[in-house]
């Protein structure tokens, strides 16, 4: 009965409304659009909030031994869901070894925006959880981007190019993506937050605590419209080139993700609300930080594919349904 309450709240939130109506505008090629300075600067809102708030917390809190424990939990999760994404998607898809891995790659990184959205649904069952959650978020980013690349050395070798092109080809690669995700704009204006409200404590957020919480919801709302309208013109333009079994994918690596990490974070003594935290990270995909990667590392692999399993399909998912059913397994299992 519980789930019920918190899955008919998640639904009814402004938040999931508004990207519902974004979503709906753009699959019946509706003229609304954001403008993408707009869009920019509520990204940079939000991130920023989002890391502010939880280096506050942290300070509050003293940087111990759970503090480790969940960031070494997190980066483990991002290393393992691309193996395990890759090896279904191989054995039921029929994908190219690139396709498959470029995805399964989404499916170990992270969605900072299903991040916040289970948060603010988590404020609304009045269920708390650690701010230094923050820092596993940014923590889950990268190892995910090489796994993907690691899977794709080991099995598939360069078409097209000789043997003296192949390693040169590969240390381009190699040096180009530290850049590409450790300078990613979002990961460092998150962790660049967190450090300020780290140092700045609680005297840091008295001063700013009007601009960090009241306009938090409203923007979060426009942005979630944008977000709708994203996803739906991904959805439009390429649900087409996916067969059913891809499209399948979409569904089940969220549960997957979700099955792993919430008995780990219970065990390891997570809270319920970080715990519920932790397994809608695993059960994300990424949208930002890992297509900008690709675009450097694996060039060939098609976005059509990637992007509208983790933003068309995914994304979708897990902020109308997954998010109230990790709240209820973490409460089950707590």
């Amino acid at each position: 009965m519980e789930f019920l309450l918190i899955a008919r709240d998640n639904l009814l939130s402004p938040m999931v409304l508004c990207f519902v109506l974004g979503l709906g505008a753009a699959l019946v090629r509706s003229e609304l659009s954001v403008p993408e300075a707009a869009a920019r600067i509520m990204s940079i809102y939000l991130l920023f909030a989002i890391g502010f708030k939880g280096g506050v917390e942290v300070s509050r809190h003293g940087f111990g031994p759970d503090i480790a424990i969940a960031i070494a939990l997190g980066i483990g999760l991002s290393l393992l869901m691309p193996i395990l994404a890759y090896a279904m998607m191989r054995r039921t898809t029929g994908l190219s070894v690139v396709d498959a891995a470029a995805a399964a790659g989404h499916y170990g990184s992270i969605s900072i925006v299903t991040f916040v959205a289970a948060t603010q649904a988590l404020d609304a069952a009045g269920l708390a959880y650690d701010g230094y959650m923050v820092a596993v978020a940014a923590a889950m980013e990268a190892p995910a981007i090489v796994i993907a690349l690691w899977i794709v050395s080991r099995n598939r070798e360069p078409v097209g190019q000789d043997a003296s092109e192949k390693p040169r080809q590969k240390r381009a690669n190699a040096s180009a993506i530290p850049r590409e995700v450790f300078v990613n704009g979002s990961i460092i204006l998150l962790c660049g937050a967190f450090v300020i409200g780290w140092a700045s404590g609680d005297r840091g957020y008295q001063a700013i605590s009007g601009f960090i919480e009241t306009p938090f919801k409203g923007v979060l709302c426009l942005f979630l419209l944008d977000m709708g309208l994203l996803a739906g013109r991904y959805l439009r333009e390429g649900i087409g080139q996916l067969g059913v079994p891809v499209i399948a994918v979409g569904f089940y690596m969220p549960l997957v993700g979700a099955a792993i990490a919430a008995p780990l974070a219970t065990m390891a003594g997570l809270s319920v609300g970080s715990t519920a935290l932790l397994t809608a990270l695993a059960a994300s995909a990424s949208y930002i930080a890992v297509p900008a990667a690709l675009r450097i590392a694996l060039p060939e692999a098609n976005p059509a594919i990637y992007l509208t399993l983790s933003l068309g399909l995914t994304f979708p998912f897990n902020l109308a349904i997954g998010i109230p059913i990790y709240i209820a397994v973490a409460q089950a299992l707590n």
